[in-house]
């Protein structure tokens, strides 16, 4: 079978899993509304009740039926027709709807072995790149012993890095300014962070080891979820004595939620109120279904003890753990505001609309903080107020 095709009937089944539970949600709200219909009536809506109970039983059983069977056929069909065209991760709607869907929900997707999960991978112009010498030297025929790996955030892809027609990425700017190469990094962002970290920190060990000339400097730059990764890979890599780290000079973070996103709380909070009562609880359900990366984001998680053996669904419940930073390797935070004004009350109660100020640095490092105004979250990827930091620091 080709990727292509496994891709397609994956789609279908995963099609058919959402369309089920839709009808499924749809069908306990409207029993829940009709019980308290009817038992507001009293016994002598009781027949009633049994013809209703019955009829609606064996309608959404039908609907429930009949549409993921279509939606599963359709899967296979398009894996039929998609088998002389490519696989749908190869073209550039493709890439980008698989990394939302990963976002979303990737963690499952990793957990049952769906080929629509993404394995995370070095890449060069969307290209996956082995970790082997041979592969990266052909990749990376100017090899310098400078390494500078980009990671990108939430349901991104390494292209997020690249500002269209409005000149070279950072990375490149990089290369040609101070000498360094650039690899790009794509994974699974719907995964713990913690399992992403851990997941970076054997890559860069590989990466390391195979790359064409020694490696005399490495650094890490994130966006995002990629800052919070790129923290817990080198506190993991460093905690297992990985070669690794011996190379690592600059951490630098780009809007990372250190201290938690107010999105998701603020998801959170409405799966909480929704699940208060039995009519809206399918819909807090829903809710829930979020990936394990995302509601790491609620706190800013970095390490496996802060979510291990815990309930994720909990009201507000933080257990963010330390994560000290390793000696000799400088930590760089940027954030970004939508006002120009330092302190004024947008910037402040927004930040960048998805990261505010105070998260995007954490006080318990030893790191520098920059602050750039008239930014939002994404302008982080492409700016040239940002590479202007960026290149400061890296020079």
């Amino acid at each position: 079978m080709t990727d292509a095709d496994a891709q397609a009937r994956a789609a279908g089944r995963l099609a058919g899993w959402a369309f089920d539970g839709a009808v499924r949600g749809v069908s306990r709200v409207h029993w829940q509304i009709a019980g308290r219909a009817f038992d507001s009536i009293g016994p002598s809506a009781e027949s009633a009740r049994r013809r209703h109970d019955t009829v609606s039983a064996l309608a959404y059983a039908a609907v429930r039926g009949v549409g993921t069977g279509v939606l599963a056929g359709a899967g296979t069909l398009a894996g039929a027709i998609g088998a002389r065209r490519g696989a749908q991760s190869e073209t550039t709607a493709g890439r980008e709807a698989l990394a939302a869907l990963n976002g979303l929900i990737g963690d499952r997707l990793s957990d049952e072995h769906n080929p629509l999960a993404l394995d995370m991978s070095l890449r060069q112009e969307t290209r996956s790149v082995g970790c082997d010498r041979a592969s990266l030297a052909a990749a990376h025929p100017d090899a310098t012993g400078r390494v500078v790996l980009f990671a990108h955030g939430l349901m991104e892809t390494e292209r997020w890095w690249w500002p269209g027609d409005d000149g070279p990425d950072f990375g490149a700017r990089l290369a040609a300014d101070h000498g360094w190469t650039p690899v790009q990094l794509r994974y699974n962002t719907g995964r713990h962070v913690s399992d992403n970290a851990a997941a970076l920190d054997v890559l860069l060990d590989e990466l390391v080891a195979g790359w064409p000339v020694p490696v005399t400097e490495l650094a890490l730059v994130g966006h995002s979820m990629g800052g919070l990764i790129a923290r817990g890979a080198a506190r993991q890599g460093a905690d297992r004595g990985a070669e690794w780290t011996d190379a690592l000079r600059q951490v630098v973070c780009l809007g990372s939620p250190h201290r938690g996103a107010d999105l998701e709380k603020a998801v959170n909070i409405a799966g909480w109120a929704l699940g208060a009562a039995a009519e809206t609880r399918p819909f807090a359900e829903l809710l829930e279904l979020r990936s394990s990366g995302i509601k790491d984001m609620r706190f800013g998680y970095l390490g496996e003890s802060d979510w291990a053996g815990r309930q994720a669904d909990v009201l507000l419940d933080d257990h963010r753990g330390d994560c000290a930073d390793l000696p000799g390797v400088n930590y760089h935070f940027v954030a970004c505001t939508l006002t120009r004004a330092d302190g004024h009350l947008v910037g402040r109660l927004l930040g960048d609309v998805i990261v505010r100020t105070a998260s995007a640095f954490d006080g318990r490092t030893t790191g520098s903080l920059t602050r750039l105004g008239g930014l939002h979250h994404f302008d982080l990827l492409t700016h040239p107020e940002v590479y202007q930091v960026l290149g400061d620091w890296l020079s």
